[in-house]
């Protein structure tokens, strides 16, 4: 397994800091082997490993400490007799009820460094957390990223070119686990993930009874990625085909949905009017290779995933995203790091003149001196007036 040093660089400086890491990502995005590489870290610097504290909640074996009271004495029992900082490593907290008592008292009751991870984007939006509130920092954990696909191919003996590399991360993601997997394997497998996905964290955890919508919902926005939409337009969808559900359903399902980290929604900004639009979000999915096997077409189309990519990508190089939209025409990306910002246009091909002139158009409409890029699969260098193209590949790679 490969090392995730881009968390690691994020999380080391933090090490005793008196601040809980909260890691969150979706179902099998790294989350424990990352919690790994860090007792792995504490361990090569010194720290003794009576000091680490670590609990898998998915594990039958740690069912017992599953309440507040129980796990709050086990970890003091653990901290008995211990003269240095402990460290605490608690994994899919999510599952334990008042989680965030536990956490801030065990901050005041003894000296320790707590790390913690949730499958579940509202981990943090609940009443109790406010009693951490001001500290934590959460850092999110997204699936490989199509260079750490090559890290790890490369590692494994697998690697054949970069473009093999990425027809492959086109069909199945970047879900870690799958690497080591033969390719007879990686289908059942991501289908499992998102079984495990759709029953833990969104059935289960929402107490829902009709699961025929939920998964038809999850077939739609999968197979509608980067497309603008509504719940009423989803609705009358769906009644086309004679299913009956409503706007207020679709609303909620799609939240829950968005909770699991299945979806990301990115909204639209107005560049003109430098406002947030509140309508008609786009949908993204957190790994090609999971909405591969949850969309209902059998259409590919690469103008889509290849915003998904870059989407993903762009999150991965820590940047906040949004939609641009300005007049009549969109930008697919505004991407924002600090006081950084740049516009981006994603195609598959930029295949004819019309095409070119519509994906550097729109950009040069925009009458600002912040970086603007055309990203697409062609290989020769369409470049021009300020405007840089990259190869899909080429701008995946090269960070």
């Amino acid at each position: 397994m490969i090392t995730r040093q881009t968390y690691l660089k994020q999380i080391i400086p933090l090490i005793d800091k008196n601040l809980i890491k909260v890691l969150t990502g979706v179902r099998r995005s790294g989350k424990t082997v990352l919690l790994q590489q860090i007792q792995e870290y504490l361990l090569e610097n010194g720290r003794d490993d009576k000091h680490i504290v670590y609990i898998n909640f998915e594990s039958k074996a740690n069912a017992h400490l599953k309440t507040s009271d129980a796990l709050y004495r086990h970890i003091l029992d653990a901290a008995k007799n211990l003269s240095d900082k402990i460290y605490i490593f608690l994994d899919e907290i999510q599952t334990v009820p008042a989680w965030e008592e536990v956490v801030s008292s065990l901050l005041v009751d003894i000296d320790c460094d707590i790390y913690i991870t949730g499958s579940n984007s509202k981990l943090l939006s609940g009443e109790l957390a406010t009693l951490i509130a001001g500290r934590y920092i959460q850092i999110h954990v997204y699936p490989f990223t199509l260079s750490e696909a090559k890290e790890i191919a490369v590692q494994n003996g697998k690697f054949v070119s970069d473009n093999d590399l990425f027809l492959d991360y086109l069909r199945y993601g970047g879900l870690p686990l799958r690497f080591s997997l033969e390719e007879i394997s990686v289908e059942p497998y991501l289908s499992d993930t998102y079984d495990a996905i759709v029953v833990k964290d969104i059935i289960q955890r929402n107490k829902l009874n009709d699961t025929n919508i939920l998964n038809l919902l999850l077939g739609f926005l999968m197979d509608n990625i980067g497309n603008p939409f509504s719940a009423r337009s989803i609705v009358s969808a769906f009644a086309a085909n004679g299913i009956k559900t409503s706007v207020d359903t679709v609303l909620a399902y799609i939240g829950y949905i968005k909770n699991a980290m299945v979806i990301h929604s990115v909204q639209r900004y107005d560049i003109k009017g430098k406002k947030l639009l509140t309508t008609n979000e786009k949908y993204y999915a957190v790994d090609l290779g999971l909405r591969n096997v949850i969309k209902s077409s059998d259409e590919i189309d690469f103008n889509k995933l290849y915003e998904n990519i870059v989407y993903l990508e762009l999150l991965s190089r820590g940047y906040d995203v949004k939609v641009g939209k300005t007049d009549d025409y969109e930008i697919d990306f505004i991407a924002y790091k600090g006081k950084e910002r740049i516009y981006i246009q994603v195609c598959y091909l930029l295949a004819s003149p019309e095409t070119i002139n519509r994906e550097f158009g729109n950009l040069e409409k925009i009458n600002d001196n912040y970086p603007k890029y055309v990203i697409s699969g062609d290989l020769p260098d369409f470049s021009r007036n300020g405007i840089k193209h990259f190869n899909i590949v080429k701008f995946l790679l090269d960070k």
